[in-house]
């Protein structure tokens, strides 16, 4: 375990006196289920109804289930969408989501790529009517198709904000550097983060106050934010409802983001806070990211986290928690005021991550490619 200081260093910037830097810690990761084991695991969710269970998504179709137990030796099969999904590479089922009134409604939505093609599908499943803990596989009702060019940057990720409405994440199509030009392009849905109301007409309806809501001049007025090349996971802090991601970059710099609606996040003409070379103008203002490192060595794709709100690990109250797929690298950024005053490294680990969660109580865990689910561990300096 690497021993690490959350130290108050850039705390000076948001002005006045700086606080009490907080303890020493050593950070490490363990098994948090060490009885169960998954096949590519791509995101872990709580389904909000109090009923304590946790869902594993499989890249290749499968959503199981279990208790939030560190003894648990058992996982039940919930929802086995693999016969709709094209999987491999970054294809296959990438998100899922409970409805925010799940307890009553049941709904369920998904995010996959379809078989047989590249292209992203968002749909919707009910619970069994008469068991409520299985998924009734043929209550599928498609509520959005959206057409990819090639068979990366698909983006993947589904979450209800504070405000109800179903947010969905969109790589810029694929390929690279965005040859389509789709993520400064505000008539297509790619690259960008859309925010639709799955409770307004069907399959759904557009929030009043989206940015681009009743515009005249062609742009998707499901767009909340754009100028993204690969949003991979995005994630709303329980406490302040700000909305964090993590977009990958195209081989030279990684970022973290914090979207406002209607930010142009810059990709293609910008990669992180650097001009991309051979990329097309900005259409408009674009937002900087608040903190970006270089695409070197093992860092190659970052993954987006949450900020921390759980008991267990008090020295990462209030920090944003990312990690990097390629090098295992998990790190804590501190955000005061709009400035990101510090980024800490935890842990150095040899995971693969794709993905992190929380449970009902806010705590953290990590899905690792190889099979497991982790946590990670805090330990004051003595």
């Amino acid at each position: 375990m690497a021993t690490v200081g959350i130290l108050a260093g850039a705390w000076w910037l948001l002005g006045g006196p700086p606080p009490a830097a907080p303890p020493e810690y050593t950070y490490g990761v363990r098994n948090a289920f060490p009885n169960l084991a998954f096949t590519q695991p791509v995101g872990i969710y709580d389904a909000g109804d109090g009923s304590g269970r946790l869902f594993v998504v499989e890249q290749g179709g499968l959503v199981w289930q279990f208790d939030n137990d560190p003894g648990t030796a058992s996982k039940d099969l919930f929802l086995d969408a693999s016969d709709l999904i094209s999987t491999g590479g970054e294809k296959g089922l990438l998100g899922l989501a409970f409805h925010p009134n799940y307890a009553a409604n049941g709904f369920i939505y998904v995010y996959y790529t379809m078989i047989g093609v590249n292209d992203a599908r968002l749909s919707r499943f009910t619970v069994n009517e008469t068991d409520p803990t299985i998924a009734n596989e043929s209550s599928r009702v498609t509520i959005l198709d959206v057409t990819q060019p090639y068979p990366n940057h698909n983006g993947g990720q589904i979450a209800f904000g504070p405000d109800g409405y179903l947010y969905v994440g969109l790589g810029d199509g694929g390929s690279g550097g965005d040859p389509l030009g789709h993520a400064q392009n505000r008539s297509t849905l790619l690259g960008s983060i859309l925010r639709i109301d799955v409770d307004d007409g069907f399959p759904y309806g557009i929030p009043a106050d989206n940015p681009f809501a009743g515009n005249v001049n062609g742009y998707k007025e499901e767009i909340y934010a754009f100028g993204l090349r690969n949003p991979w996971r995005f994630s709303f802090d329980d406490a302040t409802g700000t909305l964090w991601a993590g977009d990958v970059g195209q081989g030279a710099w990684e970022e973290i983001d914090v979207i406002e609606k209607g930010g142009n996040y810059g990709w293609n003409a910008m990669e992180g806070a650097h001009p991309y070379p051979g990329g097309g103008p900005n259409v408009t203002a674009v937002v900087p990211p608040v903190h970006e490192y270089a695409n070197a060595g093992p860092d190659i794709a970052v993954t987006g986290g949450f900020v921390y709100r759980g008991s267990r690990a008090p020295g990462l109250a209030g920090r944003y928690v990312f990690a990097d797929y390629g090098s295992g690298k998990v790190w804590a950024l501190e955000y005061q005021a709009g400035i990101a005053a510090s980024n800490a490294l935890l842990v150095d680990s040899d995971l693969l991550i794709p993905s992190f969660g929380v449970d009902a109580a806010g705590e953290l865990y990590i899905c690792a490619y190889g099979g497991s689910i982790y946590e990670l561990v805090e330990t004051p300096v003595i």
